[in-house]
């Protein structure tokens, strides 16, 4: 399971230091805690797939820019949410920013208290991300320990068939698949059939479960 020991932090990645200081007063003035880089490469050079929080990074640096950097956080599978500034933005720059999943972009100079909502929606996307990723991999978890036939069990039943339906399908009695239900129940953590469906909508692998569901519901 991933890590959740970091602690999320509003990390201000600029080569230019009165910016970086600026920044950091200010995020510290609104209880916002941060930290600040010099440049991408020391950003990435100190990056780790558990670091939470969200990214302020200028698009235009010495060295290695924003733009490459975003694309290199992506490559390793960073999911903290990244918020361009610039002070020689123009709209094509900003929508090639966007389509790279950045969160926001934002020109220099810009208003204290708008760049501290943004790095809040920031963070509080950050904090959904994460509790996301929680509930998938518990769910992953829970799933591993079931066998393939109550996996099998799993997937009719959320296909919404009956036990003589399942039962049929799979060429076992009833009371068989009643012990496959309860089962999977049970390692599930779960009280009914709906109550499965929720908590694998909710980790994103309720497709993955019932591909044909809704043709033989």
């Amino acid at each position: 399971m991933m890590s959740t020991h970091a602690k999320p932090l509003t990390h201000i990645v600029d080569d230019d230091e009165a910016i970086r200081d600026a920044l950091a007063w200010l995020f510290k003035t609104r209880d916002v805690p941060c930290e600040t880089w010099r440049s991408a490469e020391d950003f990435l050079d100190a990056w780790t797939a558990d670091r939470r929080g969200c990214i302020v990074m200028d698009i235009r640096m010495d060295g290695m820019s924003g733009l490459d950097c975003s694309n290199e956080l992506r490559r390793r599978g960073n999911l903290m949410p990244i918020i361009f500034i610039t002070g020689h933005g123009d709209v094509p720059m900003a929508v090639g920013a966007l389509k790279r999943g950045a969160f926001d972009f934002i020109e220099k100079p810009f208003d204290d208290n708008a760049l501290v909502d943004i790095v809040q929606s920031a963070l509080a996307e950050d904090e959904r991300l994460a509790e996301q990723r929680a509930t998938q991999e518990d769910v992953a978890h829970r799933m591993e320990q079931l066998t393939t036939r109550e996996r099998e069990v799993m997937g009719l039943i959320l296909a919404g068939k009956f036990n003589k339906v399942i039962a049929d399908e799979l060429n076992i009695s009833m009371r068989t698949v009643e012990v496959h239900r309860a089962r999977v129940f049970d390692k599930m953590g779960v009280r009914s059939a709906v109550e499965l469906a929720q908590q694998l909508t909710l980790a994103g692998l309720y497709e993955s479960i019932t591909p044909e569901a809704d043709s033989d519901a």
